[in-house]
């Protein structure tokens, strides 16, 4: 089994999205800025931590150059990494690894997310939360990035736009439940048994 992991697709942000992400993140007790160090942490290619401001990561972010993955803290221990990566049209995914994190901590990444999806001016096209990896991120890629037809094996939720809720809808119907979320987004999940 794979780590799990919630793959967010969206049209291209700027650096201030970003910083508006980082404020919402917060919110639920996630930070950029570790705690102790006073900046954030970069992974380098060979996985080392580089320090740098939050402005400037968002601006290397806003440029849309290349791939970077980042820390963001939940405690000075306790992080989840975010792999950031530009993609063609014009849009992006970020992929925030929930491995070796606890369920409430892996919760409140999630309603993070969720929260910065329905609520950033950016447009969201596909939120995939995998609690446990029984897909993997770039399983989605097609359906989520290029409105492909192909549908993963369902993972743990699915917040999407209508015209891709629908498509995983006719496939996997009627084992799904379906609720509207705000900012036009349909969240799909499993039917769990009583």
């Amino acid at each position: 089994m794979a780590d799990g992991f919630i793959q967010w697709y969206r049209e291209a942000a700027t650096a201030a999205a970003f910083a508006e992400q980082v404020a919402l993140f917060a919110e639920f007790g996630i930070r950029i800025v570790h705690p102790v160090r006073g900046a954030a942490m970069v992974l380098d290619i060979e996985g080392d931590d580089v320090l740098m401001r939050p402005e400037e990561l968002g601006s290397l972010l806003g440029l849309r150059i290349a791939s970077l993955t980042f820390n963001w803290w939940l405690t000075s221990d306790t992080n989840v990494i975010d792999a950031y990566a530009p993609e063609a049209l014009g849009r992006e995914t970020q992929t925030l690894w929930l491995d070796g994190l606890c369920p409430d901590e892996a919760q409140r990444v999630e309603a993070a997310v969720a929260s910065a999806a329905t609520r950033l001016p950016v447009p969201t096209r596909a939120v995939i939360v995998d609690r446990y990896g029984i897909s993997d991120p770039d399983d989605w890629d097609a359906l989520a990035l290029y409105d492909g037809t192909d549908i993963p094996v369902l993972p743990d939720r699915v917040i999407a736009q209508e015209p891709i809720a629908e498509r995983i809808l006719r496939a996997a119907a009627p084992g799904l439940t379906r609720e509207e979320e705000a900012g036009g987004l349909v969240r799909l999940a499993p039917v769990r048994p009583a």
